[in-house]
């Protein structure tokens, strides 16, 4: 594994305190109703207002994370590490993020470290390393509390594209992703496919309040519901269906007309 640069070498990772989470899928057939809508009651990120965002997320053998995400259970964690930007702009060596998400119920919190990777480590064909050493992986996790019952491995890398918001009434922040693909790395799981794109889309607000702005409350015509939704659970799960079953493309309980 080539060299790793760590930001912060006393790992004082960044935490991004408590927020509470909404998320509410989007049918494909509304994705674009529902960014004309947020641009009419939000503002557009002043920074970053779009991009593609990559994660290889991490799991055990037995994937102990997505089956608590599947179950819906009260104490849930992701393993992680994000970069930003499409395979084709990357070269030289790349920032990208080492990330502890922790849900607890309807509030979560997230640890992140900045770290600096040869470009090469995000390769397709390198992901199944894990991007940086194990070593480095539960080092960094220890620190930020989290010690995993089995030895953690590269599972599936999830690429979407978001477009971020602020909502004008109380600054909360809301996201719309979509065009969500994922690509299986763990041996032996899933039906061999090298990708698939999840149908629809998502929104979240993310703020500390668990009501919705009266702004948003408008998003209910988009046949918009609150879910659970997760895109890791939920590509895991369609890489697991057999292939043409149906809703395979869809999240667990829906049905999508393609």
């Amino acid at each position: 594994m080539a060299s790793v640069h760590v930001y912060d070498t006393t790992i004082n990772a960044n935490h991004l305190g408590q927020r509470i989470e909404r998320k509410f899928f989007v049918l494909p057939k509304n994705i674009g109703l529902a960014y004309g809508l947020l641009q009419h009651v939000c503002r557009l990120d002043s920074e970053y207002p779009s991009e593609q965002i990559n994660s290889l997320y991490f799991d055990t053998a037995d994937l102990d994370q997505h089956e608590k995400s599947s179950s819906g259970d009260y104490r849930k964690d992701k393993v992680r590490i994000r970069w930003y930007g499409e395979d084709e702009d990357l070269n030289g060596r790349q920032a990208v993020f080492l990330e502890l998400k922790s849900r607890r119920g309807f509030a979560s919190t997230k640890q992140r470290l900045k770290l600096e990777v040869p470009a090469e480590n995000l390769a397709p064909h390198h992901l199944g390393k894990g991007i940086i050493a194990r070593t480095l992986l539960a080092d960094t996790l220890a620190r930020f509390g989290y010690f995993s019952p089995e030895p953690l491995q590269p599972v599936i890398r999830i690429s979407y594209w978001r477009y971020r918001f602020t909502e004008m009434l109380t600054g909360m922040r809301v996201a719309l992703d979509c065009y969500i693909r994922s690509t299986m790395i763990i041996p032996g799981s899933g039906n061999g496919e090298h990708e698939l794109d999840l149908s629809g889309g998502v929104v979240e607000v993310k703020g500390t309040s668990i009501e919705l702005p009266i702004t948003l409350r408008h998003m209910k015509f988009l046949d918009l519901d609150w879910s659970r939704f997760s895109k890791y659970s939920s590509c895991i799960d369609s890489h697991n269906e057999g292939i043409g079953t149906i809703g395979r493309l869809s999240p667990s309980g829906k049905i999508i007309q393609l």
